[in-house]
């Protein structure tokens, strides 16, 4: 691929690995122009990216994947050479609760990019990439051994990993049909800092804040492999720059917990600088029943792509956990912010049971 004039379109940008993702390759590369289209929906915060707001290769559009008119005009207006896609319905309680919306994004709104991309490129496909970023929850759930490898059979089995499979399919069809260029990265649980606080890290650590009860799914007993943003982004970018086309890639971070032994870190990090005394967050556990369906265990084998990337995670989840942490106490306004109105009508639906 070319790497000096690229128009990289980047969906999802204003989320969570989004924002992170856009602000690495616009000051990685000042030599591409990113655009960051996002529908804001209320994961997205454009104060993740205030810093970056203004570079000269930068650009913001707001936009709906679902609308597929709109990305074909998005596409010849910027004249967009490579797509990394992660806008996504990612959370499964939202799922279970409305898998219609889960289907619309992440199925159709995949496709329409795709349909687009096609369309675009058709001339010479050699030259473009479209990178779809996708989760380890497509391959179901393991048992105590083992771990997920890019041959692992999809299993999906929620309506949130459902939907991601079906993406994830119709990406490989539109290359194995049409000859797109594609790649595909499966992640595990990522964490850090501006991840909205819906899921677990953010969740427990508001909670502790506020001095309010931590609510836990079943025992606290499944197994998740935590994976720290910044070492995900970093994948991506040896992955879109180095990657084989057609390919897929896992994405790990050596960091597997059960749940309940995470949130008790938490707490005594928490506990600590807080300077409440050790013991009082853990108090706040509050086991609630669990989610239908609630996979077991996660975890990812990502020797590929340290074998042909040379990539391997550079942050433990202890150390990781820290950072996490101070982040979320030095921007209690962006916090504050973010949990006010639709938020704690969503908390209110799942954990005051």
């Amino acid at each position: 691929m070319d790497m000096t004039k690229k128009n990289i379109l980047i969906t999802g940008g204003a989320g969570f690995i989004g924002s992170h993702l856009v602000r690495l390759m616009t000051t990685k590369y000042p030599h591409y122009k990113i655009i960051n289209l996002d529908a804001l929906t209320y994961a997205g915060n454009l104060t993740n990216l205030k810093d970056i707001a203004k570079a000269n290769n930068y650009k913001f559009i707001k936009g709906d994947i679902n609308d597929l008119p709109f990305l074909q005009e998005l596409f010849k207006m910027e004249n967009i050479s490579d797509v990394i896609h992660l806008a996504a319905e990612s959370h499964v309680d939202r799922s279970i609760e409305n898998p219609a919306s889960f289907v619309m994004t992440n199925v159709i709104g995949t496709t329409n990019l795709l349909i687009t991309a096609k369309e675009h490129w058709h001339d010479n496909f050699s030259s473009h990439l479209f990178y779809h970023v996708s989760t380890d929850e497509v391959y179901g759930s393991l048992g105590e051994q083992g771990y997920f490898t890019e041959l692992t059979p999809y299993d999906p089995r929620s309506p949130y990993s459902a939907s991601k499979a079906s993406s994830d399919h119709l990406v490989r069809a539109f290359n194995h049909t049409y000859g797109l260029q594609t790649i595909i990265s499966n992640c595990s649980n990522n964490y850090g800092p501006n991840q909205f606080p819906e899921k677990l890290i953010p969740l427990m650590i508001n909670n502790i804040i506020h001095n309010i009860p931590l609510p836990v799914y079943g025992k606290g007993e499944n197994v998740r492999d935590w994976l720290w943003v910044k070492d995900h982004i970093s994948a991506i970018d040896r992955i879109f720059h180095c990657g084989k086309t057609g390919n897929t890639y896992n994405i790990g971070g050596n960091s597997e917990m059960k749940n309940i032994d995470l949130i008790y870190i938490l707490c005594d990090i928490l506990d600590n600088k807080l300077n409440r005394p050790i013991g009082t967050s853990k108090a706040l556990v509050q086991f609630v029943p669990d989610r239908p369906g609630h996979d077991k265990r996660y975890a990812i084998d990502a020797t590929k792509l340290k074998e042909e990337l040379q990539w391997t995670p550079t942050m433990n989840i202890h150390e990781g956990l820290e950072h996490t942490v101070n982040w979320y106490l030095a921007n209690g306004e962006w916090l504050n912010e973010i949990t006010s109105g639709e938020y704690k009508n969503y908390y209110q639906r799942h954990y005051s049971k």
